[in-house]
């Protein structure tokens, strides 16, 4: 087992509704596996529209109505230091995993993945951003992120006990 946590940091592109969701669930799943010490997880946004503010309200709803409390957390920006600091860089989308390898340097690329590639569920790549929809695709959004976070949480589990 590692002695060092292993640090997740989920990405979208304003950080107030699918990777916040991202983390929230797997913040609240690490904890019923009691894992919570040995995964440590963040959320950030390849842009600065929305630092410092809680998740969009329609996120935090849907997500409450399944038990996942967001309310605690607060949008930020994807910065240089994020690339050495986490091991897992885990876009919702193609648009921002292109926009972190364009930021991350060369030798650390390996680290930047699609979420979705974890998905036993769901065959596209891509967790749609719900912000301009209504209720049925933050729903959508849960789906997609629990199912994505169980099968992060199996990789991440097996690569701590080597």
């Amino acid at each position: 087992m590692n002695e060092n946590p292993i640090k997740v940091l989920m990405v979208c592109m304003g950080n107030i509704c699918r990777s916040p969701t991202a983390e929230g669930v797997l913040i609240d799943k690490l904890h019923e596996l009691g894992l919570q010490d040995r995964i440590k997880t963040d959320s950030a946004g390849t842009h600065d529209y929305h630092i410092g503010r809680p998740p969009d309200p329609r996120a935090q709803e849907a997500a409450m109505q399944r038990g996942y409390d967001l309310s605690g957390l607060r949008g930020r920006q994807v910065n240089v230091r994020d690339f050495d600091e986490f091991d897992y860089i885990l876009a919702m989308d193609s648009d921002n995993y292109q926009s972190l390898l364009r930021q991350c340097p060369e030798h650390l690329k390996a680290k930047v993945r699609l979420f979705l590639s974890f998905s036993r569920r769901f065959n596209n790549q891509e967790v749609p951003d719900p912000y301009y929809g209504g209720k049925q695709g933050f729903d959508q959004v849960l789906d997609m992120v629990e199912d994505a976070a169980d099968g992060l949480i199996a990789e991440l589990v097996r690569v701590d006990a080597t």
